[in-house]
């Protein structure tokens, strides 16, 4: 079976990639890191024009209905340029929030917005800790901590837990009464964090018929494949940096790559970037197949992809020397973005637990498929 992208996606990709080199050089990834702007907004208007927010949504919807896999190379090409952008935010989670958990009413309502990029919007997924409670009235009470694009999203999505019981995904928007914002620090600045309090803040409840941990869990699938993708971007981007600085850089009047550890080091970083590309490309697959191997899929491309990006990260501000400790080099940025990325949907460990917890549970199902076809014959 061939997991490669098709002759058209790559050249989508192309000119993604094309359009982000002219609109976010890493002068502007500086300037949001330097607290000018919540993104890069040159950036974010380059991949509407691209197609890439409408990518991934229905034509009656306001988008180009191509598919997810379009936007999984978009994603990639933002991780190379690193790209402040609510991309990952608005389009690879609350769209799919929309999608899963509302009415055929509020996706016509709500969708086009954030297909044309005429909004933006967040989850505060509530991993960890307590749900705000939703009342009778419509209002909901409670804190959201660790929401990402927080402060600039004009709606956010989260889960309610209702006097019931039952949980719920609700929609507040920034004009909602008792909807208070506030920033909270991030390892990286340019992927902004805030924490929101709800004071009997008014939100609409998503009345569609999938059921609210459902409807989470294939967030949280959809996001762990497009995060890798970004993640493998980035990581291929820190690689080639890498190698640049390597070979321009002379000590003891020869380029610092012609040593053999510095080779070592930089084909450790290889050799994780190609084998987190196995995983993330198969699980692009697999999301877009809705295949039953998604869950595995899914771990298993944020686990390569998260520890091939510290490795090349790491790596990468190491094979700087002394100089990638300073703010002028560019590869904190990639060190920033990768701690970043590696724990805001769970941590690494969270998903190695899903990916061996799947792993086991598709071994046994085939030890007892097996064991039956035996007792079976016998």
């Amino acid at each position: 079976m061939d997991f490669d992208f098709s002759d058209e996606q790559k050249m989508f990709r192309e000119e993604v990639r094309k359009a982000l080199a002219r609109a976010c050089p890493v002068s502007e990834v500086r300037k949001v890191l330097e607290g000018q702007g919540s993104w890069a907004a040159p950036a974010w208007d380059a991949l509407v024009e691209q197609g890439v927010t409408a990518a991934d949504v229905a034509e009656e919807h306001g988008g180009l209905g191509l598919g997810v896999l379009e936007l999984a190379v978009a994603a990639e090409e933002v991780g190379y340029a690193l790209a402040p952008t609510p991309l990952f935010t608005s389009i690879g989670l609350a769209l799919e929030v929309v999608r899963r958990a509302g009415s055929p009413m509020q996706q016509a309502a709500w969708m086009p917005a954030l297909a044309q990029g005429a909004t933006t919007a967040t989850v505060a997924l509530g991993l960890h800790g307590v749900l705000p409670c939703l009342g009778a009235n419509g209002t909901v009470e409670g804190e959201l901590t660790a929401v990402p694009d927080g402060l600039s999203a004009s709606t956010i999505y989260f889960r309610a837990m209702a006097a019931d019981g039952a949980v719920r995904w609700c929609r507040a928007t920034a004009e909602s009464p008792g909807c208070e914002r506030r920033a909270q620090e991030s390892i990286d600045p340019t992927r902004p964090l805030a924490a929101v309090k709800l004071r009997q803040a008014a939100v609409d409840v998503l009345s569609g018929e999938s059921g609210a941990e459902a409807v989470l869990q294939a967030v949280l699938q959809r996001g762990a494949v497009l995060l890798a993708f970004e993640q493998l971007g980035g990581a291929a981007r820190a690689l080639e940096d890498a190698r640049k600085y390597v070979l321009d850089r002379r000590a003891f009047g020869r380029q610092i790559g012609a040593y053999q550890a510095m080779k070592h080091k930089l084909v450790d970083i290889y050799t994780a970037v190609e084998l987190a590309r196995v995983h993330v490309y198969y699980s692009a697959w697999a999301l877009q197949t809705q295949a039953t191997e998604l869950p595995v899929a899914a771990a298993g491309a944020r686990v390569a992809a998260s520890q091939a990006y510290a490795l090349a990260a790491q790596e990468g501000l190491q094979a700087h020397g002394g100089f990638g400790f300073t703010w002028a080099a560019d590869c904190h940025l990639h060190y920033r973005r990768a701690r970043w990325t590696a724990l805001i949907l769970g941590d690494v460990h969270t998903w190695r637990e899903q990916l061996v917890g799947g792993l086991m549970a598709t071994g046994t199902a085939a030890v007892t498929t097996a064991d039956a076809s035996t007792n079976a014959a016998a």
